[in-house]
């Protein structure tokens, strides 16, 4: 067996899946917390957010539907059940916490959806799934915050509900590069198309007036 990775993969997990024929895009878990270097979880992932700020208004000038999502508690965590326990820094996420406040350049417009929720995958327990079969959309591009937590969780239950992920590959970041890249391998290999955002960016362009 080789020690490269792509080596070994090739052949077996080297398919792709396209953009499809309506697309949505997806802004995960984009607040204060991972850019305030006060906070346990500040990530140093500013630049993600120039990216993904880049990507929404080329999705808005497409016409496509914009979802973001943010994780939000009751005051006693009861409802982030062992994720909370697991990770104590998510009290951040209590309702109305200035932690998970949108970051500057990044708040939803009125005609923008917010999902909020509770554990890693934007899929588990929203309407997410929902909404986009009822507006028609057949790929999710996703971009967001971390690439080796929630964003891979929503790209596993994004394939496993059906629909195209892509993942935009400038506009996800984690706090260290070694779960990054290593992540980004892994959903290129199994799950998703990883493409980067110039390419996304394009078609969208295509795509504009067709939504």
């Amino acid at each position: 067996m080789t020690d490269d990775a792509d080596d070994n993969y090739a052949g077996v997990f080297d398919g792709g899946l396209g953009f499809g024929r309506k697309p949505a895009l997806i802004l995960v878990d984009f607040v204060e917390a991972y850019f305030d270097k006060s906070c346990a979880l500040y990530a140093g992932v500013e630049k993600t957010l120039e990216h993904a700020i880049a990507l929404r208004d080329a999705a808005r000038g497409a016409g496509i539907l914009v979802v973001y999502t943010n994780v939000a508690y009751a005051p006693s965590l009861i409802d982030g059940g062992r994720f909370a326990q697991k990770v104590a820094p998510l009290a951040n996420f209590v309702t109305g916490h200035p932690m998970g406040a949108w970051p500057e350049g990044l708040v939803p417009a009125e005609n923008e959806l917010v999902i909020s929720k509770q554990y890693p995958s934007a899929f588990f327990g929203t309407s997410l799934a929902s909404t986009l079969t009822a507006n028609g959309n057949d790929s999710l591009i996703i971009s967001g915050l971390t690439t080796s937590g929630c964003v891979r969780a929503t790209c596993v239950d994004c394939c496993s509900h059906g629909f195209i992920p892509i993942i935009a590959r400038q506009s996800v970041g984690d706090r260290h590069e070694g779960p990054h890249e290593a992540n980004l391998f892994d959903m290129q290999a199994k799950y998703a198309d990883v493409v980067p955002d110039a390419q996304i960016i394009d078609y969208l362009e295509i795509f504009e007036g067709r939504a």
